[in-house]
């Protein structure tokens, strides 16, 4: 059994002004997708300013996408009882699925500004995106969020203000799988040119696939539990339809053309 480690969820405290951890796994991430975005921007036509002006968007799409998502998914009760707690980030209840909808959205428009294919747009930044999804499951881990079930393996730790059993760290197992296993496999499948949709269509199904086999050992939120069979939670169901449409759209690519520094609007 290992000890939780105690880290302080408030990085940097002058007085009144706090920088927590979780907000600034959030500034890794984007450093992180603004630094490999130029590395490969000129491939779809763009620029060093064009990927920070899309990750001004992205950032927009990630905060109010996810907050409002996790107000609708998890937390409507909290919302309604206490509307300014939707503009609190730092207090962490951040979704991922609403996060994604959000980005989905500043994607598109983006997409149309540069006079480019939604999804010539969406492959591009299909790989930025899991490194700061793994930091962003570090900074849940900081906080003391996403709890795992009672184990017995080795590397269970108890989990703070839950006792004295040992626990699955899966807010880590998320980090590695959606952060640190996806950004690798994308990256390697989007080193040369694919066809439209397909990188899309591999993050929605790996990223589901992951999220899927890591709720069977992280604890359902408390205020929801299990939704059926004592087993099914909220972020399975959730996921399957990004599973199912990542299989589609894998299929779908395969009539595509491959994508380089395409101009079109379909």
């Amino acid at each position: 059994m290992l000890s939780y480690p105690e880290i302080d969820p408030v990085a940097v405290s002058l007085g009144p002004f706090q920088v927590h951890w979780y907000g600034l796994m959030y500034v890794v991430g984007f450093v992180a997708a603004w630094w490999l975005g130029c590395k490969r921007a000129e491939r779809i036509g763009l620029t060093r300013d064009d990927i920070g002006d899309y990750l001004f968007y992205a950032a927009i799409g990630v905060v109010a996408g996810g907050r409002v998502g996790y107000a609708l998914f998890y937390g409507l009760e909290q919302f309604a009882a206490d509307p300014l707690w939707i503009f609190r980030v730092w207090d962490g209840g951040m979704s991922f699925h609403g996060g994604l909808l959000g980005v989905i959205l500043a994607t598109w428009l983006f997409a149309r500004k540069k006079i480019l294919a939604f999804f010539t747009m969406a492959d591009f930044v299909a790989p930025l995106a899991p490194i700061g999804l793994g930091a962003g499951r570090i900074g849940n881990f900081i906080n003391h969020e996403l709890p795992g079930r009672v184990t017995s393996l080795p590397w269970g730790m108890p989990f703070p203000g839950m006792g004295p059993e040992p626990r699955h760290p899966s807010a880590l197992y998320e980090a590695l799988l959606e952060g640190a296993v996806l950004f690798v496999l994308l990256w390697w499948i989007s080193a040369k040119p694919q066809k439209r949709g397909f990188v899309s269509g591999v993050f929605l199904l790996g990223y589901g696939a992951f999220r899927f086999i890591v709720e069977f050992v992280r604890l359902p939120d408390a205020h929801i539990g299990y939704i059926a069979f004592g087993w099914v939670t909220m972020g399975m169901l959730l996921t399957l339809p990004m599973m199912l449409f990542g299989v589609l759209l894998i299929a779908w690519s395969q009539k595509q053309p491959v994508d380089v520094k395409t101009t079109d609007k379909r």
